[in-house]
Protein backbone atom coordinates (compact mmCIF):
# COMPACT_ATOMS: atom_id res chain seq x y z
CA UNK A 1 0.00 0.00 0.00
CA UNK A 2 1.29 3.85 -0.78
CA UNK A 3 1.25 6.44 1.28
CA UNK A 4 -1.40 8.08 -0.74
CA UNK A 5 -3.48 4.90 -0.41
CA UNK A 6 -3.09 4.73 3.26
CA UNK A 7 -4.09 8.25 4.08
CA UNK A 8 -7.63 8.23 2.17
CA UNK A 9 -7.90 5.11 4.07
CA UNK A 10 -7.22 6.67 7.22
CA UNK A 11 -9.46 10.01 6.48
CA UNK A 12 -12.34 7.60 5.32
CA UNK A 13 -12.25 5.61 8.93
CA UNK A 14 -15.49 7.19 11.09
CA UNK A 15 -15.33 7.84 14.70
CA UNK A 16 -16.62 9.43 17.49
CA UNK A 17 -13.72 9.20 19.72
CA UNK A 18 -11.47 12.43 19.60
CA UNK A 19 -8.63 10.57 18.30
CA UNK A 20 -8.31 7.43 16.38
CA UNK A 21 -4.69 6.29 14.74
CA UNK A 22 -3.34 3.64 12.14
CA UNK A 23 0.39 2.25 11.72
CA UNK A 24 1.96 1.71 8.29
CA UNK A 25 4.90 -0.12 7.45
CA UNK A 26 6.06 1.02 3.74
CA UNK A 27 7.89 -1.01 1.22
CA UNK A 28 11.65 -0.75 0.28
CA UNK A 29 10.91 2.60 -2.14
CA UNK A 30 10.12 5.66 -0.84
CA UNK A 31 6.31 7.20 -1.11
CA UNK A 32 4.74 10.64 -0.94
CA UNK A 33 0.74 12.04 -0.51
CA UNK A 34 0.53 14.70 -2.55
CA UNK A 35 -0.80 18.22 -1.51
CA UNK A 36 -4.35 16.84 0.32
CA UNK A 37 -5.73 18.57 3.39
CA UNK A 38 -8.28 16.82 6.77
CA UNK A 39 -10.73 17.98 8.77
CA UNK A 40 -9.16 16.94 11.86
CA UNK A 41 -5.45 17.97 13.29
CA UNK A 42 -2.77 15.05 11.68
CA UNK A 43 -0.17 13.51 13.98
CA UNK A 44 2.62 12.18 11.97
CA UNK A 45 4.94 9.97 14.59
CA UNK A 46 7.89 8.17 12.73
CA UNK A 47 8.91 4.79 14.26
CA UNK A 48 12.11 4.24 11.34
CA UNK A 49 13.29 6.20 8.74
CA UNK A 50 12.09 10.07 8.26
CA UNK A 51 9.28 11.80 7.13
CA UNK A 52 8.97 15.05 5.77
CA UNK A 53 5.95 16.96 5.57
CA UNK A 54 5.90 20.06 3.27
CA UNK A 55 3.25 23.22 3.79
CA UNK A 56 3.11 26.18 1.76
CA UNK A 57 5.56 28.12 3.63
CA UNK A 58 8.18 25.32 5.46
CA UNK A 59 9.55 22.05 4.88
CA UNK A 60 8.68 19.90 8.27
CA UNK A 61 11.65 17.40 9.15
CA UNK A 62 10.40 14.14 10.86
CA UNK A 63 13.54 11.93 11.90
CA UNK A 64 13.00 8.60 14.29
CA UNK A 65 10.91 9.40 17.60
CA UNK A 66 9.60 12.75 16.24
CA UNK A 67 6.13 13.94 15.08
CA UNK A 68 4.74 16.44 13.07
CA UNK A 69 1.63 17.98 14.08
CA UNK A 70 -0.76 19.26 11.32
CA UNK A 71 -3.50 21.30 12.08
CA UNK A 72 -6.95 20.42 10.70
CA UNK A 73 -7.69 22.71 7.17
CA UNK A 74 -4.22 23.43 6.40
CA UNK A 75 -3.01 21.71 2.62
CA UNK A 76 0.38 19.73 3.12
CA UNK A 77 2.06 17.21 1.36
CA UNK A 78 3.91 13.91 2.91
CA UNK A 79 6.94 11.96 1.93
CA UNK A 80 8.86 9.38 3.69
CA UNK A 81 12.04 7.28 3.35
CA UNK A 82 11.89 3.68 2.12
CA UNK A 83 11.25 1.03 4.55
CA UNK A 84 9.71 3.86 6.98
CA UNK A 85 7.36 2.61 9.77
CA UNK A 86 4.83 5.27 10.57
CA UNK A 87 2.09 6.11 12.94
CA UNK A 88 -1.03 8.18 11.76
CA UNK A 89 -3.71 10.22 14.66
CA UNK A 90 -6.37 12.19 13.90
CA UNK A 91 -7.81 14.49 16.22
CA UNK A 92 -11.00 16.08 16.61
CA UNK A 93 -11.01 19.77 16.30
CA UNK A 94 -10.75 21.20 20.03
CA UNK A 95 -10.28 17.95 21.15
CA UNK A 96 -6.28 19.37 22.28
CA UNK A 97 -4.75 22.15 23.15
CA UNK A 98 -2.47 21.58 20.18
CA UNK A 99 -0.99 24.53 18.59
CA UNK A 100 -2.21 26.29 15.68
CA UNK A 101 0.29 26.20 13.28
CA UNK A 102 2.53 22.74 12.02
CA UNK A 103 5.42 22.00 14.09
CA UNK A 104 7.65 19.19 15.28
CA UNK A 105 7.18 17.74 18.42
CA UNK A 106 9.56 15.74 20.69
CA UNK A 107 7.52 12.76 21.85
CA UNK A 108 8.10 10.84 25.03
CA UNK A 109 8.20 7.51 25.96
CA UNK A 110 4.71 6.89 27.29
CA UNK A 111 2.91 9.21 25.14
CA UNK A 112 4.54 7.22 21.91
CA UNK A 113 3.24 3.96 23.78
CA UNK A 114 -0.26 5.65 24.08
CA UNK A 115 -0.22 6.56 20.65
CA UNK A 116 0.87 3.19 19.69
CA UNK A 117 -2.32 1.46 21.65
CA UNK A 118 -4.77 3.97 20.31
CA UNK A 119 -2.78 3.14 16.94
CA UNK A 120 -3.53 -0.98 17.47
CA UNK A 121 -7.41 -0.19 19.08
CA UNK A 122 -10.17 -0.08 16.83
CA UNK A 123 -11.43 2.95 15.98
CA UNK A 124 -14.98 2.82 17.19
CA UNK A 125 -14.54 2.69 21.14
CA UNK A 126 -16.54 4.49 23.73
CA UNK A 127 -15.29 7.19 25.82
CA UNK A 128 -15.75 5.16 29.00
CA UNK A 129 -14.03 2.32 28.11
CA UNK A 130 -9.79 1.80 28.90
CA UNK A 131 -9.21 3.24 25.29
CA UNK A 132 -11.20 6.13 25.32
CA UNK A 133 -9.61 6.99 28.84
CA UNK A 134 -5.96 6.44 27.37
CA UNK A 135 -6.88 8.44 24.76
CA UNK A 136 -7.79 10.94 27.34
CA UNK A 137 -4.77 10.66 28.46
CA UNK A 138 -2.53 10.84 25.65
CA UNK A 139 -4.53 14.29 23.93
CA UNK A 140 -3.59 15.75 27.49
CA UNK A 141 0.17 14.46 27.51
CA UNK A 142 0.35 15.71 24.10
CA UNK A 143 -0.66 19.13 24.42
CA UNK A 144 2.96 19.09 27.02
CA UNK A 145 5.35 17.92 24.47
CA UNK A 146 8.67 20.55 23.45
CA UNK A 147 8.50 21.73 20.15
CA UNK A 148 11.43 21.09 18.02
CA UNK A 149 13.27 23.51 15.19
CA UNK A 150 13.36 21.52 12.57
CA UNK A 151 11.76 23.16 10.11
CA UNK A 152 13.19 25.19 6.76
CA UNK A 153 11.31 28.05 6.26
CA UNK A 154 10.25 28.25 2.66
CA UNK A 155 9.00 30.94 -0.04
CA UNK A 156 6.41 30.93 -3.49
CA UNK A 157 9.40 34.26 -3.92
CA UNK A 158 10.06 33.11 -7.65
CA UNK A 159 14.03 34.20 -7.30
CA UNK A 160 14.01 32.04 -4.07
CA UNK A 161 12.15 28.99 -5.46
CA UNK A 162 14.63 28.83 -8.35
CA UNK A 163 17.58 29.18 -5.37
CA UNK A 164 16.16 26.27 -3.63
CA UNK A 165 15.11 24.08 -6.45
CA UNK A 166 18.87 24.57 -7.38
CA UNK A 167 20.28 23.42 -3.68
CA UNK A 168 18.01 20.46 -3.82
CA UNK A 169 18.69 19.10 -6.93
CA UNK A 170 22.83 19.89 -5.74
CA UNK A 171 23.03 20.13 -1.98
CA UNK A 172 26.74 20.36 -2.24
CA UNK A 173 26.23 23.83 -4.04
CA UNK A 174 28.91 26.24 -2.26
CA UNK A 175 27.90 29.28 -4.32
CA UNK A 176 28.00 32.37 -1.95
CA UNK A 177 25.45 34.87 -1.91
CA UNK A 178 27.12 37.11 -4.54
CA UNK A 179 26.85 34.37 -6.95
CA UNK A 180 23.17 33.45 -6.38
CA UNK A 181 22.93 37.37 -6.39
CA UNK A 182 24.40 36.41 -10.16
CA UNK A 183 21.98 33.76 -11.12
CA UNK A 184 18.77 35.45 -10.27
CA UNK A 185 20.03 39.12 -11.76
CA UNK A 186 19.77 40.54 -7.64
CA UNK A 187 22.69 42.26 -6.19
CA UNK A 188 23.94 40.92 -2.96
CA UNK A 189 23.05 43.31 -0.76
CA UNK A 190 18.92 42.95 -2.28
CA UNK A 191 19.07 39.39 -2.42
CA UNK A 192 19.92 39.38 1.31
CA UNK A 193 17.20 41.26 2.37
CA UNK A 194 14.68 39.14 0.18
CA UNK A 195 16.38 35.94 1.97
CA UNK A 196 15.65 37.48 5.17
CA UNK A 197 12.12 39.10 4.67
CA UNK A 198 10.72 35.81 3.44
CA UNK A 199 12.70 32.91 5.61
CA UNK A 200 13.16 35.17 8.65
CA UNK A 201 16.94 33.43 8.21
CA UNK A 202 20.24 35.18 6.80
CA UNK A 203 21.09 33.11 3.81
CA UNK A 204 23.85 31.48 5.76
CA UNK A 205 21.52 30.48 8.40
CA UNK A 206 18.91 29.09 5.99
CA UNK A 207 21.44 27.38 3.95
CA UNK A 208 22.92 25.37 7.19
CA UNK A 209 18.99 24.61 8.05
CA UNK A 210 18.87 23.01 4.81
CA UNK A 211 21.67 21.13 5.42
CA UNK A 212 20.21 20.14 8.47
CA UNK A 213 17.24 18.97 6.76
CA UNK A 214 18.85 17.10 3.87
CA UNK A 215 21.47 15.42 6.92
CA UNK A 216 18.40 14.27 8.68
CA UNK A 217 16.55 12.52 6.22
CA UNK A 218 19.28 11.26 4.46
CA UNK A 219 21.08 9.52 7.91
CA UNK A 220 17.47 7.94 8.75
CA UNK A 221 17.54 6.14 6.01
CA UNK A 222 20.59 4.60 6.91
CA UNK A 223 22.97 6.27 5.07
CA UNK A 224 26.66 6.61 6.47
CA UNK A 225 27.96 10.27 8.23
CA UNK A 226 30.71 10.39 5.42
CA UNK A 227 28.69 9.77 2.65
CA UNK A 228 26.23 12.52 3.68
CA UNK A 229 28.97 14.80 4.64
CA UNK A 230 30.22 14.37 0.88
CA UNK A 231 27.07 14.77 -0.25
CA UNK A 232 26.61 18.14 1.09
CA UNK A 233 29.87 19.56 -0.02
CA UNK A 234 31.96 19.39 3.25
CA UNK A 235 35.32 19.40 3.67
CA UNK A 236 35.80 16.57 6.24
CA UNK A 237 33.57 14.48 8.27
CA UNK A 238 34.20 16.74 11.27
CA UNK A 239 33.05 19.67 9.64
CA UNK A 240 29.91 18.61 9.20
CA UNK A 241 29.31 16.75 12.68
CA UNK A 242 30.49 20.22 14.22
CA UNK A 243 27.46 21.70 11.79
CA UNK A 244 25.38 19.11 12.97
CA UNK A 245 26.00 19.76 16.47
CA UNK A 246 25.99 23.03 16.74
CA UNK A 247 22.14 22.95 15.24
CA UNK A 248 21.09 19.77 17.64
CA UNK A 249 23.02 20.27 20.00
CA UNK A 250 24.76 16.66 20.28
CA UNK A 251 26.52 15.05 17.05
CA UNK A 252 24.66 12.65 14.66
CA UNK A 253 25.44 9.03 16.27
CA UNK A 254 24.77 10.21 19.65
CA UNK A 255 21.15 12.08 18.33
CA UNK A 256 20.20 8.52 16.45
CA UNK A 257 20.91 6.52 19.75
CA UNK A 258 19.25 8.49 21.74
CA UNK A 259 15.63 8.98 19.14
CA UNK A 260 16.16 4.64 18.47
CA UNK A 261 17.00 4.06 21.96
CA UNK A 262 13.27 3.30 22.74
CA UNK A 263 12.29 1.50 20.13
Amino acid sequence: MSLEQFIKRLDETHSHGPVIGMRVDLTDHSSEAPVHQHYQGQLVLALKGAVTCEVSDAVWMVPPQCSVWIPGGLPHSVRATANARICYLFVQPGAAALPDHCCTLSISSLVRELILHIADAPSDYLAESATGRKAFVLLEELAQMPIERLHLPISNEPRLRRISKMLSGNPADRRTLADWGRVVAMSERSLARLVRQETGLTFGRWRQQFHLIVALRQLSSGQSVQRVADELGYESVTAFITMFKKSVGMPPAKYFAKRLGST
